[in-house]
């Protein structure tokens, strides 16, 4: 129950930082925006980090590289974000990045890429897939 509490709370943060970086954008530029976003959100994880205090610092160096750069992602999203919020509006980007997400955690999943475990994808999954795909579609008139 907690973590759908968590999903739902960050696919609300998702969408509202979208608007706010579109809104952003307007006056300083799409990469300017994303700058401001990435330091904000470093500033307020900072001192969340050392608020909460769980010291798992410690572990940093078995992280692997790779995923070390995943934060650099978050410029690419935000950058996405903001242009096909300013194109085609809050609802169609959304749903859009929703699909994408999905499609590619099905790719990940049934790979069982980044060390995850192997997940079998069957005729239900790819059904919601082209249940979504066709509410995109149908969105858009």
């Amino acid at each position: 129950m907690k973590g759908c509490l968590f999903a739902i709370l960050g696919g609300a943060f998702i969408t509202l930082q979208g608007v706010a970086n579109t809104r952003i954008s307007d006056g300083i530029g799409t990469w300017q925006a994303a700058t401001v976003t990435q330091f904000t959100g470093f500033v307020v994880a900072l001192l969340i980090s050392l608020f909460v205090r769980d010291q798992k610092w410690q572990g940093f160096k078995a992280v692997k590289p790779l995923y070390l750069s995943g934060g650099a992602f978050a410029a690419i999203v935000i950058f996405g974000n903001v242009k096909s919020i300013q194109q085609i509006g809050v609802t169609l980007s959304i749903a859009a990045i929703l699909i994408s997400q999905l499609t590619l955690t099905f790719i990940i999943d049934s790979n069982g890429w980044f060390g995850l475990k192997k997940q079998r994808m069957s005729l239900p999954q790819f059904i919601g897939i082209g249940l979504m795909i066709a509410g995109v579609v149908i969105l858009q008139f």
